[in-house]
């Protein structure tokens, strides 16, 4: 039942705290089921989608016209869009994920010990995740079936643009999982635009194991400041590449572009590029080139100014921000240990990445850059879940515990310790 908007702070925390209780409750059903019976909801699931194409557009022309006058911009009226296109994709992608290999219940590690007894670790799902998010409401259907497959249950909390496109989608979801007989509560979508329901949800640690917030920096910083909830999360995506003495041109080149341009506003697009001086004359004329043409703003360090100087002069903020944006900052360096010092100082611990044909130099990279993706030779734009091969991901944490990179499955689950015994007693 959806709360009005005009109702209280304390109102909005007991909706919210009932979704996430009654959550709690469905959870233990969930992590119970069988995958047989998971896969079948997800596939449920993507039926539904398609067959509610029509009124699902219906609900989001809604958010569209309420967004128009709102005054959003055109950026983020793409992201709100559910075009039929987005509407397959995300049945498709629920479909994906049915088909991924079932982390709960997996044994790891059953190892036989001195007094007879076997130990092992079994994956298990974390619980209840509270997920936080802007504009995109393909988010819950995505949400929702990651956190499904992997036996959690979940409390989605959408931007208040795209309320009606959310509540239909999750119409579909509840439908899916009756279908199957598995609970409807298990994914729930807080159905009020009230910000105070963000504020309940980051606060619930009676009843939400983990949070998930996927939006801006000032969304993230907020929950990171209030949260006592914790968290798989990342701030910024400050991302380096590296260009060594020892790298093939033409290889940095096609690297360095792709990081780049391939997409702006993703996290794991490069910002701020490092060049060592030995190649400097050589490379950045190239890449000036090739950056204006894909009208690409470039700012440099003084050091490659004076190489390229029609660019702008980077200021001390352009080494610690994330422009999401056509634009790039280039600073010239001496050798690894200088750029290795620049990404220790500047990197919000995403991804950076080393191109060079030098053995010992891309192992030292891989060893010493403290980031939660490493790579060599490869543009950081596969920093992405799909890429690893992990099927999907809820999101990239750079922290360390628990989950650090991209997020999918496995990271949706933790260990619990398991032994197996013939009657064994301890001596």
């Amino acid at each position: 039942m959806a709360v009005e908007e005009k109702s209280t702070p304390e109102d909005v925390r007991a909706h919210v705290a009932a979704l996430a209780r009654d959550a709690r409750a469905a959870g233990r059903v969930l992590a119970a089921s069988t995958s047989g019976a998971r896969n079948g909801a997800l596939r449920a699931i993507a039926a539904r989608l398609r067959a509610s194409a029509a009124s699902l557009q219906t609900a989001n022309a809604a958010d569209l016209d309420a967004g128009r006058e709102a005054g959003l911009d055109e950026a983020l009226l793409d992201r709100l869009a559910l075009t039929d296109a987005r509407i397959e994709a995300m049945a498709s992608g629920l479909e994906q994920i049915a088909e991924l290999p079932d982390p709960v219940g997996s044994i790891a590690e059953l190892n036989p010990m001195p007094s007879g007894i076997r130990v092992g670790r079994m994956r298990v799902p974390l619980g209840v995740v509270g997920i936080i998010y802007e504009s995109r409401p393909n988010v819950t259907a995505d949400a929702a079936g990651l956190c499904l497959k992997s036996g959690n249950a979940c409390v989605l909390r959408g931007g208040s643009e795209a309320l009606r496109s959310n509540q239909a989608i999750a119409e579909c979801v509840t439908a899916g999982l009756v279908e199957v007989g598995l609970p409807a509560a298990a994914v729930a979508v807080v159905d009020t635009t009230d910000r105070a329901a963000v504020g309940a949800l980051i606060t619930l640690d009676d009843w939400v194991d983990v949070l998930v917030p996927r939006g801006g920096k000032s969304l993230i910083e907020r929950i990171m400041r209030e949260a006592t909830v914790p968290m798989i999360k990342h701030l910024d995506g400050i991302c380096h590449c590296y260009v060594d003495a020892a790298a093939d041109l033409d290889m940095a080149e096609r690297v360095v572009m792709n990081a780049k341009t391939q997409r702006y506003g993703t996290c794991n697009t490069l910002e701020t590029l490092l060049v060592d001086a030995a190649v400097a004359e050589a490379l950045l004329p190239r890449l000036e080139a090739r950056f204006k043409a894909a009208g690409v703003t470039l700012r440099g360090c003084e050091r490659t100014c004076a190489v390229l100087p029609d660019i702008e002069a980077a200021s001390a903020e352009d080494w610690d921000t994330e422009y999401l944006a056509p634009i790039l900052s280039i600073r010239v360096v001496n050798g690894l240990d200088e750029a290795m010092a620049h990404i220790e100082r500047h990197s919000s611990g995403h991804t950076e990445a080393i191109v060079t044909n030098h053995h010992p130099r891309a192992e030292r990279f891989l060893r010493e850059v403290d980031s939660s993706s490493v790579m060599v030779n490869a543009s950081t734009r596969f920093a992405d879940g799909f890429e690893y091969g992990l099927g999907a991901e809820i999101g990239i944490s750079t922290d360390r515990l628990h989950a650090r990179g991209p997020v999918g499955l496995e990271g949706l689950t933790t260990q619990k310790w398991i032994v197996m015994g013939e009657g064994h007693v301890r001596e």
